[in-house]
């Protein structure tokens, strides 16, 4: 049976998935748009892993390339999990009427305490930060010796996470 342009373009496809992965690790592999077509970006791409993993750098993806590009995704698959650092400096505040991203994380750190301990109030998982969470984290600063200003800062937030990564641990 031939090799089909469709199952030539699934391959590439592949390869570019791989790369755009490998290349959220690894800043000297340019990031390209995986389309299906083995373009000049790509080939590029596939010289920078090449030239950064000790390849012949041709471009071209022989069995050698696809094996290490292979091999170098799946590692980071199987590597220990990244750390994910959501607060973004040690002057940053989260207060009332804010929302987004790192509300919804401490939300759920505050529902989690709320799980395992019965004297902390249990809040919606909403990315809003509204008078319920206002509330919780205040009795949150209050059970920690924090004060009740219930403004997320760099202090309420490591207490947060080292007691959510303590009540993880008891698990």
């Amino acid at each position: 049976m031939a090799y089909t342009s469709a199952q030539r373009r699934q391959h590439i496809l592949e390869l570019q998935k791989y790369l755009y992965s490998i290349s959220l690790f690894n800043d000297a592999i340019p990031q390209i748009t995986p389309d299906g077509i083995y373009s000049s970006e790509t080939a590029a791409a596939v010289r920078a892993f090449q030239k950064e993993y000790g390849l012949p750098q041709t471009g071209s993806t022989d069995p050698a390339t696809w094996n290490k590009i292979v091999n170098v995704y799946k590692s980071y698959l199987h590597s220990a999990p990244s750390a994910y650092h959501a607060f973004p400096s040690q002057a940053y505040t989260i207060r009332r009427g804010d929302r987004g991203q790192v509300v919804y994380i401490i939300q759920a750190m505050l529902d989690s305490i709320a799980d395992s301990y019965d004297n902390m109030p249990h809040v919606k998982v909403c990315g809003d930060y509204d008078p319920e969470t206002v509330n919780a984290i205040k009795e949150f600063q209050r059970t920690v010796g924090l004060p009740q200003s219930g403004v997320v800062d760099s202090g309420t937030w490591n207490m947060l996470v080292h007691s959510c990564e303590h009540i993880n641990s008891m698990k």
